[in-house]
């Protein structure tokens, strides 16, 4: 069942709206005639965005929001109905990573990545979704990554175990919310050009998984896809169609894609 949904008029908010794909999908969104309100750590990239909003005749508001205190996101809510009316939209977009082989990762970076990818959701259902449901109607965006379908960062698990639980998190809330009226929309980019490297804290010596063979694209092109994906009502949104074949081949046969990778890893040179 899709939930096709009119951004037009809307209010949507956006975390992590100062920069990279949080700032292309505001913009996507202001694009289709949306109000949108755009929370960001940073408060000059959330004005920034804001500012280009505006100069291109749409409405926005600029917001500091630290997305793993509650209270913030209370304080975004809140300035957004003063301002536009009650949200429709809600995109979490916010994420971080850290890096290194597994032993060196201390449990501070697991907690940190965990804090602000997955937990920070829960702080947005709370303050967000009581809304929504009451009335009807709205769309609910998150940001996870095609490390959330396809594990291939052993050097970044904790990113890697928040994408699959946003995954998981995003299909079940589109099963609680979709009959309600609520749409839900997936995101799983693979390679965007973004600045997300300055979010990235390193431990223990480097190491190089082989990342998969897939077109990197900009941040604008994954911002249209987005917009597209909520008017539209669809779930799932990957960047580059190869994200999808490779999942379907691993649910053909989990073993032996498991295998072949696992022997990609021991010969990377193929032979």
């Amino acid at each position: 069942m899709t939930i096709p949904f009119q951004l037009d008029g809307a209010v949507a908010v956006v975390t992590g709206g100062g920069s990279g794909i949080g700032r292309a999908s505001a913009m996507a969104f202001a694009r289709r005639g949306a109000r949108v309100v755009v929370g960001d750590i940073d408060r000059e990239r959330a004005q920034a965005t804001a500012a280009a909003i505006v100069e291109t005749g749409g409405e926005a508001l600029a917001v500091r929001a630290d997305v793993a205190r509650e209270e913030d996101l209370v304080a975004v809510r809140d300035q957004a109905v003063a301002q536009f009316g009650p949200v429709a939209v809600v995109m979490s977009n916010v994420g971080v990573l850290a890096m290194g082989p597994p032993e060196s990762l201390p449990v501070e970076a697991w907690q940190r990545v965990l804090d602000l990818n997955v937990v920070s959701l829960a702080r947005a259902n709370r303050v967000f979704l009581p809304a929504l449901l009451d009335a009807g109607r709205g769309h609910v965006v998150i940001t996870a990554s095609a490390s959330g379908l396809l594990a291939y960062g052993f050097d970044r698990l904790p990113y890697v175990a928040s994408k699959h639980a946003l995954v998981g998190v995003a299909e079940s809330l589109a099963l609680y919310l979709g009959p309600q009226g609520v749409g839900v929309t997936c995101l799983c980019p693979s390679g965007v050009a973004t600045n997300i490297v300055e979010q990235i804290s390193f431990h223990g010596p480097a190491s190089t998984p082989r990342a998969p063979d897939h077109p990197i694209v900009d941040a604008d092109t994954v911002g249209e896809l987005v917009a597209d994906a909520v008017t539209a009502g669809r779930f799932l949104v990957v960047s580059v169609p190869e994200v999808l074949e490779e999942v379907a081949e691993r649910a053909a046969d989990p073993e032996a894609y498991v295998q072949r990778r696992i022997a990609e890893q021991s010969h990377p040179g193929g032979g």
